[in-house]
């Protein structure tokens, strides 16, 4: 009777143990956390969100100036902001490069962690 007990034990710590890795490893491929916001309205508060379709449609900077290098008016400049604190329509403490959010990004992922001095 304790054998039986002390496989199942070792078999849960096993599987337990599977789960941790299996999660470890899918939060490396996964997205990171993103919002749509205008780059020409950063307060102390953040940029300004606002709705993906504007960052969707390509590029947002390129669409927002015209060919004499003045923004259009009532364009945004959008673009994608990743890892952002996000409060009351506002994003801020966050990346507007992808490629550093997800570096930024899970346990186990490459250029996540804060090694000792």
């Amino acid at each position: 009777m304790a054998e039986t007990r002390r496989r199942l034990r070792s078999s849960t710590v096993v599987l337990g143990g599977m789960g941790v890795i299996a999660a470890a490893l899918t939060s490396c491929g996964s997205d990171p956390d993103r919002r749509c916001v205008d780059r020409d309205s950063y307060t102390y508060e953040g940029y300004k969100v606002i709705a993906d379709k504007n960052c969707n449609s390509g590029s947002g900077s390129s669409s927002s100036y015209g060919k004499s290098g003045r923004k259009k008016t009532g364009s945004s400049d959008a673009a994608w902001y990743y890892d952002a604190d996000t409060d009351d329509g506002r994003a801020d403490y966050g990346t507007f490069s992808r490629s550093d959010a997800v570096d930024r990004g899970g346990f186990g992922c490459s250029g996540s962690g804060s090694g000792g001095g």
